[in-house]
């Protein structure tokens, strides 16, 4: 089946995550998210009632992230801020797992850390994407918190946070995407940045990807492919 540009803008998590953006750069933001009629906007946990504010009337979901962008928090503070993130109007959890714990194989903690937040989101009916942050693990290591994500319910396994110094790779996705069931989707964070990418993780098996080069990527889904 031919790609549309309406396929490509719903793998798109509209990112709202930089540490300097003010709330008139949210509000420009969200008015791209709308125009492209993108997947999500995904921003900081105070952002999400404005962003859902500003969403109203859209088919553009809101997400927020958790324990971003080390994951080192407690897992009490992670299902705090699900919590609060929820009740402001996100359907859509980001989370970091808590990468020291996975490097140090500790894998009842992580996967304990995941199933807290997965429960609490649930419970709101938000769903949760798990971010592994590639840069810094193996590929055994990948595919174990794979494995975990699968345990603990989560609805997404994510590549990265987009702040680590490399992001989503082909090879990452496949691996993820042959290592969790097809319960489980998969999304690319950090390097999709043209078309060109979007289709490529696409290709291999990612539903969503994390962009902040929105507009570009859309207007060339456009000439391409057409409205």
């Amino acid at each position: 089946m031919a790609i549309t540009s309406h396929d490509i803008a719903k793998m798109i998590d509209h990112s709202l995550l930089r540490p300097e953006l003010t709330a008139e750069d949210i509000e420009r933001e969200c008015e791209i998210a709308k125009k492209y009629d993108v997947a999500s906007v995904c921003c900081v946990p105070t952002d999400v009632k404005l962003a859902k504010k500003l969403m109203k009337g859209t088919d553009v979901k809101v997400g927020a992230v958790v324990g971003f962008p080390h994951g080192y928090c407690t897992t009490k503070t992670k299902v705090f801020e699900t919590e609060q993130a929820t009740d402001d109007g996100a359907v859509e959890i980001d989370m970091v797992l808590h990468i020291g714990k996975l490097l140090s194989k500790d894998f009842d903690y992580v996967r304990a850390d995941i199933k807290a937040v997965v429960e609490a989101a649930h419970k709101k009916g938000a769903i949760v994407k798990v971010i592994f942050e590639n840069f810094y693990l193996t590929d055994d290591l990948k595919v174990t918190a794979c494995k975990l994500c699968e345990e603990a319910g989560a609805d997404f396994v994510k590549t990265s946070t987009g702040f680590a110094k490399g992001g989503a790779t082909l090879e990452d996705l496949a691996l993820m995407r042959k290592n969790v069931s097809p319960r489980i989707q998969v999304k690319a964070a950090g390097g999709v940045r043209d078309l060109d990418m979007a289709i490529k993780v696409r290709e291999v098996g990612a539903t969503r990807f994390g962009a902040t080069r929105t507009g570009e990527i859309m207007e060339a889904a456009y000439k391409k492919f057409g409205k």
